[in-house]
């Protein structure tokens, strides 16, 4: 059985493939969301109101763009931020692109047009019915603007702290882990921990990698991932999942012929 492992929501992640007729499990939001093959939520882990309205408070006084990601949607009180910071990181990654192109570019991306833009974030947790799933907080200078604040973030309560990128982290709340969700998804299957395989390439990616019997990191993944992994496969431009998954084929068939 296969199952897609996301830091993104349902609406971002699931119609990708829908779309070309694959029907398999889910774990979104870092584990804030999990669904089975037929659709069905049978897990939700959002972060508590008070909690997150601490964090933004927190975010909003050091002074670090940030959106709020509910089960449906992505929200921002300044898109023009956002729009700013993707067009940093792309023009740090294509260095042919000049900062004006970035942005137009970055505005014209689905993951920034289906942003919602609300006045105000503590307004839209007051609405009856919000929950918070993940806090999402971005900063172009990297990872190292983060050190002081995610000391401050822990402060607050017990959480899931990740980044599936250079420039951002992800709030979610402690039991919001992809690797409790996938363990906890295997259990309900009869699969043992040593018959699952994860492949990753970040940080997000982490507790899932060191879970699962077979932990995996993509020949691009960061660093720290590819520490802990079982073994490194190839890209994500050198098709790294198709070969992790056909060499564990093989190991597998190898150990039954001996």
């Amino acid at each position: 059985e296969f199952m897609v492992a996301s830091g993104r929501a349902p609406h971002e992640s699931q119609p990708m493939l829908k779309e070309y007729g694959i029907d398999c499990s889910f774990i979104n939001l870092n584990g804030g969301l999990v669904f089975d093959t037929a659709g069905n939520l049978i897990v939700k882990n959002p972060l508590k109101l008070e909690t997150a309205k601490k964090i933004c408070r927190l975010l909003k006084k050091e002074g670090f763009y940030f959106e709020l990601v509910t089960s449906n949607h992505v929200y921002s009180e300044d898109l023009s931020q956002r729009i700013t910071n993707v067009a940093h990181l792309m023009v740090e990654l294509n260095p042919m692109l000049t900062f004006k192109e970035a942005v137009l570019v970055s505005a014209s991306k689905p993951a920034i047009v289906s942003i919602q833009q609300v006045p105000s974030y503590e307004d839209l947790m007051d609405e009856p019915g919000t929950e918070v799933m993940k806090i999402l907080v971005f900063d172009s200078r990297g990872q190292y603007a983060f050190t002081d604040v995610i000391k401050k973030i822990e402060e607050i309560d017990k959480l899931s702290i990740t980044s599936s990128a250079a420039d951002n982290i992800e709030i979610n709340a402690a039991g919001a882990q992809k690797g409790q969700s996938l363990l906890d998804y295997a259990a309900a299957k009869g699969i043992k921990r040593e018959e699952i395989a994860a492949i990753g390439d970040n940080l997000n990616d982490e507790s899932m990698i060191q879970a699962a019997g077979t932990g995996v990191a993509m020949g691009n993944a960061v660093p720290q991932i590819k520490t802990i992994a079982s073994f490194v496969t190839k890209s994500n431009n050198e098709d790294g999942v198709a070969w992790a998954i056909d060499k564990i084929i093989a190991d597998n068939q190898k150990e039954q012929d001996q």
